[in-house]
């Protein structure tokens, strides 16, 4: 499992990003329960995963925390394209690496240019592709 950090259930507001039963996801939508006479505010959540785009529901205690994963945004350039891969190169360690590229960058992504990458959880996903070296 890769870096996350606890966070207040309560703070988590939409767009946040949480991990669900162990998935990196961004929160759609929470919503909170009031106290009852003796018990705690709930809080429900429902996220959809980073790399899945799989829809996730969880109900915890308003006073817990939950692990938020630590989203590392990076830059690489592309050095070649093969099929819906591309072999890339980090521009900062020079790290050369294989990263899938998502339908909506197939056209723009090609050798040369620079893309946009997060590092979630030791997983590496393609989001932009920034231009031209």
């Amino acid at each position: 499992m890769g870096d996350t950090k606890p966070v207040s259930v309560s703070s988590i507001k939409k767009g946040s990003f949480v991990v669900i039963d162990g998935e990196p996801c961004r929160v759609v939508d929470t919503q909170i329960s009031r106290p009852g006479k003796h018990g705690h505010a709930k809080v429900r959540m429902t996220g959809v995963g980073l790399l899945d785009e799989k829809k996730r529901v969880i109900v915890m205690p308003g006073h817990d925390s939950i692990e938020v994963p630590i989203i590392e945004k990076k830059n690489a350039q592309v050095l070649s394209v093969s099929g819906n891969k591309a072999n890339v190169m980090d521009s900062e360690t020079y790290e050369t690496f294989d990263i899938e590229i998502p339908d909506e960058l197939k056209g723009s992504c090609s050798e040369g240019t620079i893309i946009l990458y997060w590092d979630v959880m030791g997983t590496r996903v393609m989001k932009q592709v920034k231009g031209t070296n």
